[in-house]
């Protein structure tokens, strides 16, 4: 995000219990990353809880696979790591350049389909 808006990512980590941390990325931007286990099933949980209403559902329920995969341990052997790269392929814009090269053969997983999503009135 543009640094301007910092204040909003430090609502959104305050809101999330203070999980996270906030860099500087670069001159004029800044970007909040979460990383430990434990702080992402925090996140995890929002987002059980407040379903996205976009396609970008899809590229969560993904990506909960994959932190599946992690807690598991999955992704210490190379089953487990071709998984990963199976379901990254899948998420936002696929395999970058170098993920492709590494991994010529892989098969992306579908990619669940988000329908009829609808903000729920909390009333």
């Amino acid at each position: 995000m543009h640094a301007k808006d910092r204040d909003l990512l430090e609502s959104i980590q305050s809101f999330l219990g203070g999980v996270g941390v906030i860099y500087k990325d670069g001159e004029d931007a800044v970007r909040y990353q979460v990383s430990s286990l434990d702080d992402l099933a925090i996140i995890i949980e929002h987002f059980d809880k407040y379903p996205l209403i976009t396609q970008k559902q899809a590229d969560f329920e993904l990506f909960k696979q994959v932190l599946e995969l992690v807690q598991n341990k999955e992704h210490l052997t190379s089953e487990g790591l071709r998984k990963i790269v199976s379901i990254r392929a899948s998420i936002n814009l696929g395999l970058s350049e170098a993920l492709t090269l590494a991994f010529p053969n892989v098969i992306p997983v579908s990619r669940p389909l988000i329908r009829g999503k609808k903000i729920e009135n909390p009333g």
